[in-house]
C-alpha cells in the first residue's frame, strides 16, 4: 500500500513515523519549544536525522482548552517553516482545520494536510481535491475548548468508525482518491479514558475502512491515567503505546519522540517478520 503525498509515494508497507513540530506557545507537550522559526526547522531537521518518515508542522494547538488563534498568526507562524523545508527529503504535512492555512501552506511545499474536522468544512474539501496533497481524516467530538467536558457515545468505536468512513465517501466524491487518503480515531479529542482504551483495543477494526490509519498517542493524558506520568515523562510509555498500535494495524504513528519510536519499530520489523 502507497501513501500518494504530493511528490511523494510512501510506502506503507512497513509502519512509519511521522514527527511533530509543534510551531506554538502552548502545545500541551512541547508548547514555546520550537516558537521561533530558526528552532522548529533545526527541530525538524533534527527529527529527519532521526528517522522521521514525514513531518507535521502546527501552528495551532488543538489540546483540550487551547484557545484559537486567527488566520494570520497561524500563517505567520508555519508558512516560513514549511517553505524552509522545500527539498526536504519526506513529506511535510500541515496540521490545521483552516482551509486558507491548508491553501497556502500546499502553495508553500507541504503534501499532506492533517484535518482535526476531516474536511467538514467545504473550503477544506476543496482546497485538497484541488491538489495532490494527501489528506489525514480524524475524528473528533466537541471542539478543543469544551471536548473534554463531557465526551458521550453509546459505541464509541463504532460512532467512531461509523463517522470516519462517511467522511471517506465525502472525500472521495469530491476527487480525493483513496490513495491520498488516512483516518485517525482521535484519540483524546472528546474522549475519556476508557473510551481511549476502547478505541486502542479495537483499532483493528478501522483497516475495514480500506485506508491507511493513523494513530496519535504521543505523551497523551490517557497514557498519564494509565502510568502516573507526568507529560515530562511519558517518552517510554508514548514508545510502548505507538508498538502498540502498530501492533493493531496503525500505518502511521505521529510521534514526539522519533529516535526512540524508530528504535523500537526496527526491532518489531525485525521480529514480526517484516524487512
Amino acid at each position: 500500500m502507497f501513501l500518494h503525498c504530493g511528490p511523494f509515494q510512501l510506502d506503507l508497507s512497513r509502519p512509519r513515523v511521522m514527527g511533530i513540530v509543534n510551531v506554538t506557545p502552548d502545545s500541551f507537550s512541547d508548547g514555546g519549544q520550537h516558537l521561533s522559526v530558526d528552532a522548529a526547522l533545526a527541530h525538524a531537521l533534527q527529527l529527519v536525522e532521526a528517522g522521521a518518515d514525514m513531518l507535521d508542522i502546527g501552528g495551532e494547538s488543538t489540546r483540550p482548552g487551547a484557545q484559537p488563534v486567527s488566520i494570520q498568526q497561524e500563517l505567520a507562524r508555519v508558512i516560513p517553516v514549511i517553505e524552509g523545508l522545500r527539498g526536504v527529503s519526506v513529506p511535510v504535512s500541515i496540521d490545521t482545520f483552516k482551509p486558507e492555512v491548508m491553501k497556502q501552506a500546499i502553495a508553500a511545499g507541504a503534501s499532506m494536510v492533517n484535518d482535526i474536522n476531516a474536511l467538514q468544512d467545504e473550503a477544506a474539501m476543496r482546497a485538497v481535491a484541488a491538489s495532490d496533497a494527501a489528506v489525514c481524516l480524524m475524528h473528533k467530538q466537541g471542539d478543543p475548548q469544551t471536548m473534554q467536558m463531557n465526551p458521550d457515545y453509546r459505541d464509541v468505536v463504532a460512532e467512531v468508525a461509523d463517522f470516519l468512513q462517511q467522511r471517506v465517501k465525502a472525500a472521495q466524491a469530491a476527487g480525493i482518491d483513496c490513495t491520498r487518503i488516512v483516518v485517525d480515531p482521535g484519540f483524546g479529542f472528546g474522549k475519556t479514558l476508557e473510551h481511549n482504551v476502547a478505541l486502542l483495543r479495537e483499532l483493528p477494526l478501522f483497516r475495514t475502512l480500506g485506508v491507511p490509519i493513523l494513530a496519535g498517542l504521543s505523551r497523551k493524558s490517557m497514557l498519564g491515567a494509565l502510568t502516573g506520568r507526568d507529560v515530562e515523562h511519558r517518552q517510554s510509555v508514548s514508545v510502548v503505546a505507538a508498538l502498540l498500535a502498530v501492533q493493531r494495524g496503525a500505518a502511521i504513528v505521529r510521534v514526539h519522540d522519533v529516535r526512540e519510536t524508530v528504535d523500537a519499530l526496527k526491532i518489531w520489523n525485525v521480529i514480526s517478520g517484516e524487512q
